[in-house]
């Protein structure tokens, strides 16, 4: 009689990962890792690097795997060769921070369900880094596939639980960024030539635009998959207004992006980030129009007040850490630096030196 797995006293966790190219970071990742699973498998889409053997050197089985532009295709080739009854999902720019022991209780539960671990992913911005988290789908049954040639999803019908664990991200750093630059727009707008009414790979389009600089085709994608948006609205629906605004900002359309700021503020009236952009936003039109200032500058205090008053929401689909503390506060300090009234500067600056706080 076969054995099911589903009733063993110990379910097997398997971390599975494709990868090319990351000999530099691919060890920190199945370090982090190798402690909390049984077993790690790297499917390897084609580097032309050390990447295979810093991989089975941190313990890895690694197997190459032939690229077809679609990454659900190779996810799924790795997770078959896998054949775990947990399967967690890393990237080789990713690690895990903290909250291993959740994912190795993982061994003690049936795979009954698909658990989402808050990656947080670091930017920098003027010198400056933060951390951006997202919910995202990495711990997966055995069973469960991906679809989806780019910005795949696993597809399922499963209760979805989230598990404290806290992954560390860095591809959207500058070397990254370009070492990729243009691989997943390609992607992208091949998969929105067969299905042009997706809203989410018109948002993901927009987010690349974004991240690279774009920010006229960015507009165009986020308002395309704004209109396009299911009801009830997703978990990125909040990234995807952030990201409008900053990019009304950087295209100069500025009168635009108020009436978009209110409906935004209605819908997200707890959001650090929404106000932050909105901050943001209006002092940049106060210095393409400093006649303006006087009308702007009062607006611009209260929104990031405003961000500080509701504090971290790093629940937020594209939070960004910092704009509901030590950020804003820096931003309040300049600005009363700037109109001369240093007590007041004097105390958001001890609030901005504290750094960012816990959400």
């Amino acid at each position: 009689m076969p054995v099911d797995r589903n009733r063993r006293a110990s379910q097997r966790i398997a971390l599975v990962m494709i990868a090319r190219d990351e000999a530099s970071r691919i060890g920190r990742a199945l370090t982090s890792a190798r402690p909390w699973v049984d077993d790690c498998v790297v499917l390897d889409t084609g580097s032309r690097d050390d990447t295979m053997n810093v991989a089975r050197a941190a313990g890895a089985r690694v197997q190459s795997f032939r690229w077809v532009d679609d990454f659900a295709a190779a996810r799924n080739a790795a997770l078959d060769i896998a054949g775990a009854d947990w399967h967690l999902i890393l990237d080789a720019d990713e690690w895990i921070e903290s909250g291993g022991e959740a994912i190795a209780a993982l061994r003690g539960q049936r795979p009954e369900f698909v658990a989402q671990l808050r990656v947080d992913s670091l930017q920098e911005t003027g010198g400056v880094r933060s951390a951006a988290p997202s919910w995202i789908s990495r711990v997966l049954p055995g069973r469960v596939r991906y679809a989806g040639n780019v910005h795949e999803q696993p597809v399922h019908r499963l209760p979805v639980r989230r598990l404290a664990v806290s992954i560390g991200h860095d591809g959207y750093l500058a070397d990254a960024l370009a070492a990729k630059a243009g691989r997943n727009a390609a992607l992208l707008q091949g998969a929105l030539s067969r299905s042009p009414r997706d809203a989410y790979l018109w948002y993901q389009l927009g987010k690349d635009h974004d991240v690279y600089g774009r920010h006229a085709q960015a507009l165009d994608c986020l308002d395309r998959a704004a209109a396009l948006m299911p009801s009830p609205p997703p978990d990125w629906a909040h990234d995807l207004t952030v990201r409008s605004l900053h990019a009304l900002k950087r295209c100069k359309r500025h009168a635009d992006a108020v009436p978009r700021a209110e409906v935004a503020m209605a819908a997200w009236p707890d959001s650090p980030d929404v106000f932050f952009a909105l901050g943001d936003l209006l002092l940049d039109w106060a210095a393409d129009e400093p006649t303006r200032a006087g009308e702007l500058l009062p607006m611009i205090e209260a929104a990031w007040t405003r961000c500080l008053e509701i504090g971290e929401r790093p629940d937020l689909e594209g939070a960004v850490g910092g704009r509901g503390s030590n950020l804003a506060a820096h931003n309040l300090a300049l600005l009363y630096e700037t109109f001369s009234q240093p007590a007041q500067a004097a105390r958001y600056r001890a609030v901005a030196d504290a750094g960012p706080r816990a959400g």
